[in-house]
């Protein structure tokens, strides 16, 4: 039984699911997560930013991370507050995988590689098996250093 556990985690860890911007969709997420979520699916980022601001939700990791997100990807960008709001949410929740591989995006558009480096060590221990969001930023860290 032990090792069906063990060999059943295994293979969850290495299938990659994909999820949201932030943490794994629960039934019970309040509305306005399920809300941003949506918006930022279809790529409406000023959409969930006004989501997002109305929930008002600031300790909430995900909350922080999702606006740090929109603000992000939003046209213009926001780097500067989107910088700030990953920064709340990796208070909250040092090991939130989100808000690490995002921040760290953030730097790669900043020129800051050693800031992401950082931030993709920080991800390598939180995902002990690998993870979606180690790969993604590792990725963009190789592409980032294959243009210099």
């Amino acid at each position: 039984m032990k090792y069906l556990s063990f060999t059943l985690l295994l293979l969850l860890s290495l299938t990659g699911a994909s999820w949201a911007a932030d943490s794994t969709p629960a039934k019970s997420d309040p509305a306005w997560l399920t809300e941003a979520r949506a918006s930022i699916k279809a790529d409406k980022y000023d959409q969930a930013i006004q989501q997002l601001q109305a929930a008002n939700d600031t300790s909430s990791a995900d909350w922080n991370n999702l606006l740090g997100y929109s603000l992000r990807k939003k046209q213009p960008p926001d780097l500067v507050g989107a910088e700030k709001y990953y920064q709340a949410a990796l208070k909250i929740d040092p090991n939130h995988r989100g808000a690490l591989e995002y921040y760290g995006k953030l730097k790669l558009m900043n020129n800051d590689l050693p800031g992401a480096e950082s931030l993709l060590a920080r991800l390598d221990k939180v995902c002990t098996f690998g993870c979606e969001e180690y790969s993604d930023l590792k990725g963009a860290v190789q592409k980032f250093k294959s243009k210099k």
